[in-house]
């Protein structure tokens, strides 16, 4: 297992159980603020940014605008959609998906560090790591140690840019003493996942097929493996640092 030293798992959908309440949460919000954006277009720009999403989509719905009518409807919508995503996990079950927990075992019994990185913003974040227990023991910048379920917490406004931008993933690598990217494993269930994965060169760039995206909504994306599930990981660590050690040049 040497041959990886970090993965850096999605939030919502890959470790946080997401039967489409974000999407749900994103619809009620455009809905309310006569913004025009079907199901499958809310699916297809889910784990990027949700600011940069209302960006985009009310860009495309006003055409030629002015700046400060595009920022006036964007900061309605998305005001909106923070209070309901808010009230949504403030109020609702929260659950890591299936084979989360194991993992997270098998990776810190192996000396792997785990990161968490999302699409949403510290607040929203804050409340889901709380109510899973996982915020204990982080310290002020989000980074805890070999005793803390996770060690390290990135949320899309803590970088430049979001997914499909490898930031996050190089935030992590930074704050964890990581240098080099073939030594990260990046693990998600949305394309944006997966794009910043390539873009940030990982060794291993996974997706997960038991969150919001199907296998063949993923597949024509960048990765090297599907999962069915997080409990499939440690076997693809394992056999994928057996290849490594297969692979190397005699000395």
């Amino acid at each position: 297992m040497n041959s990886f030293q970090l993965v850096v798992f999605d939030m919502a959908g890959t470790t946080v159980q997401d039967q489409h309440e974000v999407e749900r949460c994103f619809a009620q919000a455009a809905s309310q603020t006569d913004l025009i954006v079907s199901d499958e277009r809310i699916l297809a720009m889910q784990g990027l940014s949700k600011r940069f999403v209302f960006e985009t989509l009310w860009s495309e719905q006003l055409g030629t605008t002015t700046p400060d009518e595009l920022k006036a409807k964007v900061d309605h919508s998305y005001q909106l959609f923070t209070e309901i995503l808010e009230n949504h996990y403030r109020t609702q079950p929260i659950r890591p998906t299936e084979g989360c927990l194991e993992t997270f075992d098998f990776l810190r019994n192996n000396g792997i560090k785990i990161a968490l990185t999302t699409g949403f913003y510290r607040k929203v974040t804050d409340i889901i790591l709380e109510k899973l227990g996982w915020l204990e023991g982080l310290d002020k910048n989000y980074i805890g140690n070999d005793q803390t379920v996770i060690q390290a917490s990135i949320a899309s406004d803590e970088v430049e840019q979001g997914r499909p931008h490898p930031f996050m993933i190089q935030k992590a690598m930074r704050l964890l003493n990581i240098s080099d990217p073939k030594r990260v494993v990046n693990i998600g269930d949305t394309p944006s996942d997966l794009l910043s994965g390539q873009a940030a060169g990982v060794g291993l760039n996974l997706g997960v097929v038991n969150g919001t995206h199907s296998p063949s909504q993923l597949e024509p994306h960048p990765h090297d493996y599907l999962l069915a599930s997080l409990a499939q990981l440690p076997a693809t660590l394992s056999m994928s640092s057996a290849q490594a050690l297969t692979n190397q040049p005699n000395l």
